[in-house]
């Protein structure tokens, strides 16, 4: 059973920065592709990035220059550095992890961003 959990969510100014952590449980090395989505209230959940197996990378336009993922397969977690953060981003963002050859996809609980002042 595959399990993701988000954490390093939170209330940070416009301007600030955020990372979020996405932990994986069971083996990272076989996941296809790994993302970030976000959902804004009232709104259809967006894909923010995601990062391939081969390391190569996808930014929604929104985010690009100012957000960034990656992953430590040792660590077996996933993270999204997000860098002037907007109050447009504020959002609950989910992980995904999508496996290969009809293995599925899965989701986290979700971590609740607010960008305020």
């Amino acid at each position: 059973q595959v399990q993701l959990v988000e954490s390093g969510g939170g209330l940070v100014q416009p301007g600030g920065s955020l990372r979020l952590s996405c932990a994986v449980s069971g083996s990272i090395f076989s996941i296809n592709i790994m993302g970030w989505h976000r959902q804004a209230p009232g709104k259809q959940r967006e894909l923010v990035a995601r990062i391939r197996s081969g390391g190569e990378t996808t930014y929604a336009d929104s985010v690009k220059g100012r957000f960034t993922i990656s992953r430590d397969n040792a660590k077996k977690t996933v993270y999204l550095q997000m860098n002037s953060l907007k109050a447009e981003d504020t959002a609950v963002y989910y992980c995904n992890a999508v496996y290969p050859n009809g293995g599925g996809s899965y989701w986290g609980q979700g971590i609740q961003v607010t960008v305020s002042s």
